[in-house]
């Protein structure tokens, strides 16, 4: 604090001061992450007990317990009680959970936030699809091939198919080997899944239509068509849009027929 002279009074002028204690938890949640990297520790290994760690950082107990709730919170460091603490094994848990809240708290107005996602999918899934499009192998092609002839099967009994549908796209990608892809799908899934009871108007198409969807897809596969892939992919997603936003798709279609 310091004083400006002004003729007769003083003002006293407050200086902002850095807030130390948020600078300290950074700078400790930091340190506990190159102590990850000197170490060479994986996702799932033992990190150093409390003990030692209050020695080897030198901090109060306190503090070291606010830098690991935060670093627990972005899931590089797993707390298990009366086990220890380890190194945080990679999960979208956490985007899934803000997705979903975000998205009942948006679609009292509309439907964006869950029309956003299917966006977001769509343009990774027509990229993906054209890569595997010339790398699957027979193998695939009939792991998908049976997947595909249940959800016909269901289809023809107007059953749900919605269990046969996520292990399409799940087996689909899987020779990618590619675990951020995997779990960014899974999530996006897993958020729609959650959406959808609470979109208004929102419905979904016939599970015999979901099923012709991923027959076309499936065929481009077996010829070896990347950019048919993509094609059959992109139509697969229209119908998305469609249960997810009816009045948008039927207002499209009027503008695309004028």
């Amino acid at each position: 604090m310091s004083t400006v002279g002004i003729p007769g009074e003083q003002v006293k002028m407050v200086t902002a001061r850095p807030r130390t204690g948020t600078r300290q938890q950074r700078l400790i949640q930091e340190r506990v992450k190159e102590l990850i990297f000197d170490r060479g520790l994986r996702p799932g290994d033992a990190l150093p007990t409390e003990s030692d760690l209050l020695r080897e950082l030198d901090v109060s107990r306190a503090s070291l317990r606010e830098a690991l709730k935060a670093l627990e919170a972005l899931e590089i460091v797993e707390v298990r009680h009366g086990h220890g603490m380890f190194v945080g094994r990679m999960s979208m848990d956490a985007l899934v959970h803000g997705l979903v809240f975000h998205g009942l708290l948006n679609q009292r107005q509309d439907v964006g936030a869950a029309v956003d996602l299917v966006d977001v999918r769509d343009i990774l899934e027509c990229a993906l699809v054209r890569r595997i499009a010339t790398t699957i192998d027979e193998d695939g092609i009939a792991r998908l091939e049976a997947i595909v002839e249940r959800m016909e099967d269901l289809g023809r009994r107007g059953e749900p198919i919605v269990a046969e549908d996520r292990r399409f796209h799940e087996e689909l990608y899987a020779p990618l080997g590619n675990r951020l892809v995997m779990q960014l799908l899974r999530a996006f899934w897993e958020v729609l899944e959650e959406l959808r009871p609470e979109l208004p108007g929102s419905r979904r198409s016939s599970p015999a239509e979901d099923a012709h969807h991923h027959r076309l897809i499936l065929e481009r596969l077996r010829f070896r068509d990347p950019m048919g892939a993509e094609m059959a992919m992109r139509e697969h997603f229209v119908g998305t849009h469609a249960w997810l936003n009816p009045a948008a798709t039927v207002e499209h279609e009027a503008q695309s027929g004028s």
